[in-house]
Parts: C-alpha cells; sequence; structure tokens
C-alpha cells in the first residue's frame, strides 16, 4: 500500500471517528459508529452515523446521501468504517450485506466487532463479495469510542466510572451533611454530560435518602450543542437498597422515567422492571452480581454518584473503570465527610493505586480522571 494511501485511510477515518463521536449521548444500547464514503478520485460521496437503537446504521446513512449525489452511488468507492459492518438482522438489515449490494470496492475498518459470537463475520460476508478489506486503522481511537459496548461484549459487565466531587483535602460535604455546591457550574455541566452518555446512574439509598436526587440529565445545565434528537435520552436511574428499606416516595421513583431498585429481597412485581433481584455477598448487595445483571440489560455505561460507602466498596471490589474527581478550591477541615470508605490498610502495598490518564482544568475546578489499579483489589 503506498504512502498516498494510507494517508488518505487516516484522513478519512479521523472523520468518521468525528461523526459517530455526534451519536455519543444517543445510539445505547449500540455502539457508536461513523461512515465515510469516498470515491475512486478521493471525492466525498457520503457520510453517516449511527444516532439511535432502531434506526438506520451509520454506513445506511452514508449509502443514501451516495445515492443521492451520483447516479450509481458508491459503485467502486471507499467505505470507511469505525467498526466492522454488522452481519446479523437485528432491527435493522446488515449493513455488510447493505455494502455488497452497493457495490464498493474497498472497506477501510477502525476494528472488528467485539462480540466474540460474530467478530469477523461482517469482514468475511465483504471479502467473500470480491470487496478489499483493511481493518485496524486508528483502531485504538475507535475503541475509545465505546468503552462499554466493548466492555460488555468481552465480560458481560458496563464500563463504570465513579464520580466525585471534592475538596482539596478530600472531602465530598461538610461534618453536617451540606454539599451544594462544592464545585463550580463549569464541572456541574460536565456532569450532566457524562449523565446524558450514561445508560444507567448508579446511586445508593443513602444518598437518595440525604438529597431526594432526580440524577436526570438537566438539559439546560447540560448546554447541549449538537444534540441529536428533540428529546433527551434519559438514563435509567438503579438505586443499591439491599433490604428494600426506601419508601417510594422520593423524587426519582415518580417522576415517569426508569428506576430499578437494586435488592436482595424477592418481590411480585420484579417482572415489572421496579427491582433487580440480587444475591448477596457477606451480608451486602453482590456489586459483581449486580454489574453483570446490568449487563445482562445491554447497559454499556454506567456513572455513579453515590456516598462514600459504595464508592468504596465499588473501588474495593475492582468494579470502577474510571474514577473521575472534580476538585474544588476549597477546604472542608478535617471533620468534613471523606470521599470514600475503606477499609484500615497496614500496609501501602495493599492500598488501591490509581493512574492519572487526564488532568485539565474545568472553570474554577481541577477534572481528574484516574484508572484504578485492579490488581490490588478483592474482585
Amino acid at each position: 500500500m503506498n504512502h498516498e494511501t494510507v494517508k488518505n485511510d487516516y484522513h478519512w477515518m479521523a472523520k468518521a471517528i468525528q461523526l459517530a463521536q455526534q451519536g455519543r449521548y444517543t445510539t445505547s444500547p449500540n455502539p457508536r459508529v461513523g461512515c465515510v464514503i469516498v470515491d475512486e478520485n478521493n471525492q466525498l460521496l457520503g457520510q453517516g452515523y449511527h444516532i439511535q437503537a432502531g434506526t438506520p446504521h451509520a454506513e445506511v446513512h452514508a449509502l443514501r446521501q451516495a445515492v443521492n449525489t451520483r447516479e450509481d452511488g458508491a459503485k467502486g468507492a471507499t467505505a470507511y468504517v469505525t467498526l466492522e459492518p454488522c452481519s446479523h438482522f437485528g432491527r435493522t438489515p446488515p449493513c455488510a450485506v447493505a455494502l455488497v449490494e452497493a457495490k464498493v470496492a474497498r472497506v477501510v475498518i477502525a476494528m472488528t466487532d467485539p462480540n466474540p459470537n460474530v467478530c469477523g463475520n461482517g469482514i468475511s460476508i465483504l471479502q467473500e463479495a470480491g470487496i478489499e478489506v483493511v481493518s485496524d486503522v486508528m483502531a485504538a481511537e475507535a475503541a475509545a469510542l465505546n468503552p462499554g459496548f466493548i466492555k460488555r461484549m468481552l465480560t458481560g459487565k458496563p464500563f463504570v466510572r465513579l464520580k466525585l466531587g471534592i475538596s482539596l483535602d478530600g472531602k465530598i460535604a461538610l461534618q453536617n451533611g451540606e454539599s451544594q455546591w462544592i464545585t463550580g457550574p463549569e464541572a456541574r455541566r460536565d456532569v450532566q454530560r457524562y449523565r446524558a452518555q450514561s445508560c444507567v446512574v448508579l446511586t445508593g439509598s443513602g444518598t437518595v435518602k440525604a438529597d431526594n436526587p432526580s440524577l436526570l440529565v438537566r438539559e439546560q445545565e447540560a448546554q447541549f450543542t449538537d444534540y441529536p434528537l428533540e428529546h433527551i435520552r434519559q438514563p435509567a436511574r438503579v438505586v443499591v437498597d439491599s433490604k428494600s428499606e426506601l419508601s417510594r416516595d422520593y423524587a426519582l421513583f415518580n417522576d415517569g422515567n426508569i428506576t430499578l431498585t437494586a435488592t436482595s429481597q424477592s418481590h411480585p412485581d420484579t417482572a415489572a422492571q421496579h427491582y433487580l433481584v440480587v444475591d448477596e455477598k457477606d451480608g451486602k448487595l453482590n456489586l459483581h452480581a449486580l454489574m453483570s445483571a446490568l449487563g445482562d440489560k445491554q447497559y454499556n455505561e454506567v456513572w455513579v454518584e453515590a456516598g462514600p460507602g459504595l464508592a468504596g466498596a465499588l473501588l474495593c471490589e475492582g468494579l470502577v473503570d474510571e474514577l473521575i474527581c472534580y476538585q474544588a478550591p476549597k477546604l472542608l477541615g478535617d471533620k468534613g465527610i471523606s470521599m470514600v470508605n475503606l477499609p484500615a490498610f497496614t500496609s501501602l502495598n495493599t492500598c488501591i493505586s490509581l493512574s492519572l490518564i487526564e488532568n485539565r482544568q474545568v472553570g474554577n475546578d481541577i477534572k481528574l480522571i484516574y484508572r484504578p489499579d485492579v490488581s490490588n483489589t478483592r474482585g
């Protein structure tokens, strides 16, 4: 492959990845995918991205544009796709077949489908039709679009982000529980956008009792500039309440949006999806089983806004993929409430270690993203 072809492949794949990012709030449970179609002269014929489950995939949008651009559509063209074209009939026909029928000459794929049951099938359909296939072009960038989908396909569990709004001295609230607002409006806007791209917001019963939160996306605070749907796709809420002690009078049970109570107690209306019954472990809800149950429901990304008890338990069990701290320039004092409850470690070798992967200023606060080292957790 010559240098010019490689250069073009990376250029157009970068464009496809940018398109895929436009679906970051709306595609759940499907992956975020972008597609660009280019003619033999390296001129754009069509482009598109997947917007919402049950609607056309990225390839279909791009092929339709190509047909509108020239009479023979995508015939002889090159298609750039951020994820291997699907090979199965779901709510929409397989995109690999659509590309074959469009008579494209070449398909460049960023990454193969992570689902072990279908991985490579789309590529096989294309190759059997005589179409040249190039893969692993900007694979890391494409994988970054869909950490939850990829993890769920490979492990059955969603990608978990734990959010903490903390002071400079690592506190989440004053001794009396007051915490609004430690962080500034820019950090809170960032949080709203994370909620919007998540499938689930997970919290504990203590947070519900203390704050009576909605945990929904507040559109005015999120300030979307590129939201592709008329109405906001709200995440489901999951409340860890192992003994089902919460009253049903709290806001998140009565606003018409999905809320599940994760509990170890059987309930007659479990089938109505009000409750998610999970086994216990050491007298508490089995958090590994909870994550598997959320994966079974096709939830890709879980956003955790919880108190120090649940936050600490998730960290100890090795269930946190990213710890996101918004650190405000405030000192709440040693009597304040600590960010997480952890056991009394007796050796530094047994402490939870973190790797800093992002550090940037958000308004007057500092956003810190860490990746926990799961090798020294109990999970």
